[in-house]
C-alpha cells in the first residue's frame, strides 16, 4: 500500500471527549473557558513585563519569559479543539489536525523539558560557581540554548512524527480522549506497531524518565550545597529550588504516567492528560512569579505607569 492511500482510507478521527452526558460537556466547557480566561491574560502579562522591565534582565528571567512563551505555545494545540468539541455535538477532527496535533504536542512538551534543564544549569552556575556566573550564562550562551532547546525539541519530535504518517489506518476511527496522542493512535494503525511502539517507548517514555532523575538529583545535589553554605540570601537561593522541583514535579509526572507504560487504556488517562495539556502548563509560570518578589514588584510598576499614562 502506497504511503499516498494511507490518509485517504480514514480522512477523519472522531474524539469521544470528557464525557458522553450533554449537561457534563456544558459544565466543563464554561469551566475551562474561565479558568483559561483568567490565566492566560496573566501569563502573557508575565511575558511582557519581563520582555519590558530592564531590572529582570538576570538570565534566570530570561528563562522564566521563555517557560511562559512555551507555555502559551502548548496550550494553544489542544485546548482550543477542546473547547470547541465540548460546546459542539460534533467531535471529528481531520486526518491532518490530528497529525498536527501529535506534531506540535511533543515537539512543545520536549522543548519545554529541555528548557527546564537549562534552568538547572543556570542554577547550577549561579551557586556553586557565583564569580563566573555573569561570564559562563552570557547572553550569547543564552540564546544559543534557547537555540538548542527547540532545535532538540524539533528533532524529538520528528523522529516520531514521521514514522507515525506512514501508518496505514483502515478503520476503526475513534480516539478515547480529547486530543490526538501517539499512545492512542498507533493502535488505530492496521499494521503490527510493536518496533514502533518500542522506538515510541525510548524517545517520549525512558528519555523523559532519565531527565526527570537527573534533574532531581541536580537540584538535590544544589539544595544540599545551599544548606552547607554560609553565604547571605541562601533562604531566597533554596526557596528558588524548591518552585524548580515543584515545576519538574508538575511537568515530568504526567508525561512519565503517560509514555513510561505499555500503549494501552487505563482509568486515570483523561484525568492525567487534562492535567497535563490544560492546567499544568498555564500554572507553571504563575507558581514562578507568585514566589519571586522580583516579578511582582515589576508588574506592579508597569500597571502602575499604564494607569498613570492611561489618565493622562
Amino acid at each position: 500500500m502506497e504511503w499516498r492511500n494511507h490518509t485517504t482510507m480514514v480522512k477523519e478521527f472522531v474524539l469521544l471527549g470528557l464525557s458522553q452526558r450533554r449537561e457534563v460537556q456544558l459544565f466543563l466547557f464554561a469551566l475551562f473557558l474561565f479558568f483559561d480566561s483568567l490565566i492566560l491574560p496573566v501569563n502573557i502579562l508575565i511575558i511582557l513585563t519581563i520582555w519590558s522591565s530592564s531590572r529582570l534582565s538576570a538570565p534566570m528571567f530570561f528563562f522564566l519569559g521563555n517557560l511562559a512563551f512555551l507555555d502559551l505555545c502548548y496550550s494553544s494545540v489542544t485546548p482550543p479543539k477542546m473547547l470547541a468539541d465540548l460546546y459542539s455535538r460534533q467531535k471529528a477532527i481531520t486526518y491532518w489536525g490530528c497529525m498536527s496535533q501529535i506534531f506540535f504536542l511533543h515537539w512543545l512538551g520536549a522543548a519545554e523539558f529541555l528548557l527546564l534543564i537549562s534552568m538547572a544549569f543556570d542554577r547550577y552556575v549561579a551557586i556553586c560557581h557565583p564569580l563566573r556566573y555573569g561570564n559562563v550564562v552570557s547572553k550569547g550562551v543564552c540564546w544559543a540554548l534557547i537555540m538548542t532547546v527547540w532545535l532538540l525539541g524539533l528533532m524529538h519530535t520528528l523522529i516520531q512524527f514521521i514514522p507515525i504518517v506512514y501508518l496505514p489506518f483502515c478503520g476503526p476511527n475513534k480516539l478515547d480522549n480529547f486530543f490526538c496522542d501517539i499512545n492512542q493512535i498507533i493502535k488505530l494503525a492496521c499494521t503490527d506497531t510493536y518496533a514502533l511502539e518500542f522506538v515510541m517507548f525510548f524517545n517520549s517514555g525512558l528519555a523523559t524518565l532519565i531527565c526527570f532523575l537527573l534533574l532531581l538529583i541536580s537540584y538535590g545535589a544544589l539544595l544540599a550545597k545551599v544548606k552547607s553554605s554560609s553565604t547571605k540570601g541562601k533562604s531566597k537561593t533554596a526557596s528558588t529550588c524548591v518552585t524548580h522541583i515543584i515545576i519538574v514535579f508538575i511537568m515530568f509526572a504526567p508525561a512519565i504516567y503517560m509514555y513510561c507504560r505499555p500503549f494501552q487504556s487505563f482509568p486515570l488517562d483523561k484525568v492525567v492528560a487534562i492535567f497535563h495539556t490544560v492546567v499544568f502548563p498555564l500554572m507553571n509560570p504563575m507558581i514562578y512569579t507568585l514566589r519571586n518578589n522580583e516579578i511582582k514588584l515589576a508588574i506592579y510598576k508597569m500597571i502602575s505607569k499604564n494607569k498613570i499614562w492611561g489618565g493622562k
